[in-house]
């Protein structure tokens, strides 16, 4: 099992393309099945707690053809005893179902038994979004003048203007930004390139940035990053968090601002103004349309609360 999964995130990362987090997040899914099913067929008791972390015991290897559908079942109930919620189950269940899918498709087992594993019903929350003038605030409450203020405010008018996601937004290169036709190209999930259009206001706010700003930051160990630390760095996709936070704080919003946020709000600004949900689609980098369509449940959300406040019979 433990060679067979090194090879599997192997794949992921080489042929799939997919982020370190996918990885580790399989990885950890992966490896705790191996380490429980080692102790199970070892005689000994289950752990009440994940073992990942915990000092290694030498237990006999398990081989992914011994693998039963029972013992798979046996193991997510034990997750679930433990109090595991149903989405992080639903991680475990589909890591498990493309890891075993791969094995079969590379004659390294006789058959799939994850094949039928059902995938937990999750509740599907809404997406928090800000309306349109929280956003006007916190945009126009980020003083240029401040150190990296105009950086700062490139920033997040693109998170904005585009939907960007963070680890798009810090990988943003200047040989992929177009502001004379107002387009970023972007390398989402999967690898997979797309192309974003940029509002006239964020364009703006990139250019003053790149002129008057960038050049200072230069140093030895720059790319072509477009947005830069005050060391002339690649940003972290954490300390892109600590400038949303501060500029959030900075505006007196007293509402929980966070990058992803803009890209929800993005979204849901462009569905209520009248945009198609495909385009939206398009431009966040969807796979499934499915995932876009839980903007056109804000917007419901958004229409009943204003029918609610404001129509005479609607209380």
């Amino acid at each position: 099992m433990r060679v067979a999964i090194e090879d599997f995130i192997l794949y992921l990362a080489t042929e799939r393309g997919l982020s370190e987090n996918y990885q580790l997040s399989t990885r950890l899914s992966l490896e705790g099945f191996a380490r429980w099913l080692e102790k199970r067929n070892a005689g000994k008791e289950a752990e009440s707690k994940d073992p990942l972390g915990e000092e290694e015991e030498t237990l006999p290897e398990v081989a992914p053809g011994e693998v039963t559908h029972q013992q798979i079942t046996d193991y997510l109930a034990h997750k679930k005893r433990l109090g595991l919620s149903a989405a992080s189950i639903k991680l475990i269940v589909v890591a498990l179902k493309i890891f075993f899918r791969w094995l079969h498709a590379r004659k390294r087992i006789e058959r799939d038994v994850a094949e039928v594993l059902p995938l937990p019903r999750t509740e599907r929350y809404l997406p928090e979004t800000m309306n349109e003038l929280q956003v006007d605030r916190l945009l126009e409450g980020i003083s240029i003048d401040a150190p990296r203020g105009l950086r700062d405010r490139a920033l997040l008018e693109l998170l904005y203007a585009s939907g960007l996601r963070v680890s798009e937004l810090v990988n943003a290169r200047l040989e992929n930004l177009d502001l004379d036709a107002r387009i970023i190209r972007v390398t989402g999930k999967g690898n997979k390139m797309r192309l974003v259009p940029v509002g006239q206001k964020a364009c703006d706010a990139i250019r003053a940035y790149l002129e008057k700003e960038r050049p200072e930051m230069v140093g030895k160990k720059t790319g072509s990053e477009v947005f830069l630390s005050s060391r002339g760095t690649k940003l972290t996709t954490v300390r892109i968090w600590q400038i949303v936070k501060a500029c959030a704080k900075n505006a007196g919003l007293d509402i929980n601002v966070y990058p992803h946020l803009l890209r929800h709000s993005f979204a849901t600004h462009l569905l209520s103004n009248g945009a198609d949900l495909r385009i939206i689609q398009e431009m966040l980098g969807h796979a499934d349309i499915s995932t876009t369509q839980i903007y056109t449940h804000v917007d419901q959300q958004r229409l009943k609360a204003v029918h609610h406040r404001f129509h005479p019979r609607a209380k």
